[in-house]
């Protein structure tokens, strides 16, 4: 049970520890300190989510509907552009360096569609937590439902990590050329996964 639960905690995190679409998200929200309950609740239950899929043996459904994936694929990559586009446009306006400017908040209506659309535009997050953490589950038999309490945990603390551990770097992000800084790293990531999206086979 314990080396199940090990793990699972381990791959989870493996998996969702890497820079990405979603974790930038979530980073800048942390730094604004603006809906980061909601935020990281969102985060992690749609990751758990994907996960007891995956142990259910849905990853056989997931690998058996390739124009799913394939409808997926190109809306993600859009969105990924059009956001990485908002970015970029963020950093070159003088405007927009202050975050805490009136306008420039997200409502938590809006903040939670576009962390649903990193969520679910993502064709890898079903190949990746779907697919593979449902199939290595099968390895632990009896013991792949605590396989996957451990790669839910794992999702639970990264993401509250991430959202509220962010604020230790306020200090930094006191200074405007911070938020430009961030901004185009932003973009840059989200206009590369854009291009990996599309141009890695499913």
């Amino acid at each position: 049970m314990f080396t199940a639960i090990i793990a699972g905690f381990f791959l989870g995190g493996s998996l969702i520890i890497a820079i990405g679409a979603q974790n930038a998200f979530i980073l800048r929200q942390g730094l604004l300190q603006r809906h980061v309950l909601p935020l990281v609740l969102f985060c992690a239950v749609s990751d758990a989510t994907l996960i007891l899929l995956g142990v259910a043996g849905f990853g056989e459904a997931v690998k058996s509907a390739p124009n799913l994936l394939t409808a997926v694929t190109w809306g993600g990559a859009a969105f990924l552009f059009w956001y990485g586009f908002t970015a970029f446009r963020r950093a070159m306006q003088a405007n927009a360096l202050n975050p805490a400017a009136p306008g420039k908040e997200l409502s938590l209506t809006a903040a939670l569609g576009q962390c649903a659309a990193f969520t679910w535009l993502n064709p890898h997050v079903y190949l990746d937590t779907v697919v593979l953490v449902g199939g290595i589950s099968t390895t632990f038999g009896d013991n792949r439902w605590w396989y996957a309490l451990g790669a839910v945990a794992a999702s639970f603390t990264w993401f509250f990590a991430l959202g509220y551990g962010a604020r230790l770097l306020t200090p930094v992000f006191r200074k405007p050329a911070a938020w430009r800084v961030l901004d185009i790293v932003i973009g840059s990531v989200m206009w590369l996964l854009a291009v990996k999206v599309l141009i890695t086979p499913l």
